[in-house]
């Protein structure tokens, strides 16, 4: 009997399904998204419009999504990756024809009840394909040069027209993610030190392209560099952002000045109070203890993820579960980071937390495939 013929016949079915779910990772997404609405709810002046109340009509959708993603086989999902990559790279594609510009940037298709940001479910499908691509792959072709360049130009592709929407952060997601994902498959050591080389020409050659005809980088991408190495060169302008940011995170102190008492936030001295910047409202309004506690539940959501993959007997399952699991975390360091002021300011949404329905329901279905290899793995 095959491999898939015996996955077929241990799959559980009905109750069995609802039964096998990973709870507690449930219980630690539904208890982020309740930070987020909180956090709305504050930011909007103690009312549920115009952002907490469609946040939560959103995560419900989500959480419905996630468990119709859930009770799918496994195997299934590792056979439409291609497909999902595929249609992906389609909407990518069409952003650049039909897409809704907003802040500067053209990134959102318009669908009348929503506007989709198809760089957001890149982020995921590119995890998913990857994984595939690995399974099918024998592991001693990971380190051959042909085999190594397919994944390559898999991951080139969308981080290429997403940069030219622009999104230099999702961009450097994509990059981030795909990279980690041939590390986890076993690629060489010695492709990573080459691109890591080549990484620091290229940020050599991005400074010194500046105000030249062949610059490599927009304008506002190299205020925000300026802006990160010294943000008091233009406190009112580029660097107004991170100085209130810095500000706010700054007066929230060990516990917080107290729920809705944020002067940061509530005075609108905090820009995108509601989406990038939200995690300094925690933390004024929470102090310390506030930020450390949402930083926990980050982690065990991923440590539940790492051990899901731990428990999965077949590569493409192990190797997607980790993958959301590393795209997971670079949402919430870069965001961090970003508003710490130990990064720049890329515009990277904090996950389940910032307002946003693409970044929301796509990643509730990346924990619906996470919740799938739960499910279906062997027992």
């Amino acid at each position: 009997m095959s491999y898939l013929e015996t996955r077929v016949k241990s799959t559980p079915t009905g109750l069995r399904k609802v039964l096998f779910l990973n709870w507690p990772l449930v219980l630690l997404l539904t208890s982020v998204a309740g930070v987020g609405f909180l956090m709305l709810y504050s930011v909007a002046g103690g009312s549920f419009i115009p952002w907490a109340e469609p946040q939560m009509k959103r995560f419900a959708l989500g959480m419905t999504g996630m468990f119709m993603v859930a009770m799918v086989p496994i195997w299934f999902w590792r056979n439409m990756a291609a497909v999902a990559y595929g249609m992906s790279i389609l909407l990518l594609i069409s952003v650049e024809f039909f897409g809704a510009v907003g802040m500067g940037a053209q990134r959102w298709i318009d669908l009348g009840f929503m506007r989709l940001q198809p760089s957001e479910l890149m982020k995921i499908t590119l995890v998913m394909f990857l994984a595939a691509y690995y399974d099918w792959l024998p592991a001693k072709r990971n380190s051959r040069p042909f085999w190594v360049l397919i994944p390559v130009l898999i991951i080139l592709l969308p981080t290429f027209l997403v940069l030219r929407q622009p999104d230099l952060g999702t961009s450097i997601l994509l990059l981030t993610a795909g990279g980690a994902m041939m590390f986890l498959a076993g690629v060489h050591w010695a492709y990573f030190a080459a691109v890591i080389a080549a990484g620091v020409g290229l940020v050599s050659a991005v400074f010194e392209s500046r105000g030249t005809d062949w610059q490599l980088l927009k304008d506002y991408q190299y205020r925000r560099i300026d802006t990160f190495l010294d943000p008091s060169t233009d406190p009112l302008g580029a660097g107004y952002h991170i100085t209130q940011s810095k500000i706010a995170l700054g007066s929230g102190g060990w516990t917080g000045r107290g729920f809705m008492q944020g002067t940061q936030s509530r005075l609108n001295f905090l820009p995108e109070k509601h989406t990038d910047f939200i995690f300094t409202t925690l933390a004024e309004e929470f102090g310390f203890v506030g930020g450390i506690s949402l930083l926990g539940l980050y982690t065990l959501i991923i440590l539940f993820c790492i051990a899901t993959a731990l428990s999965c007997r077949d590569r493409f399952s192990s190797l997607m579960t980790l993958g959301v699991a590393v795209t997971f975390f670079l949402f919430f360091a870069v965001n961090m980071s970003m508003v710490m002021g130990l990064a720049p300011v890329v515009g990277v949404p904090l996950p389940m937390v910032s307002y946003g329905g693409s970044a929301m329901l796509v990643l509730m279905g990346a924990f619906g495939l996470v919740q799938s290899a739960h499910i279906h793995r062997p027992r």
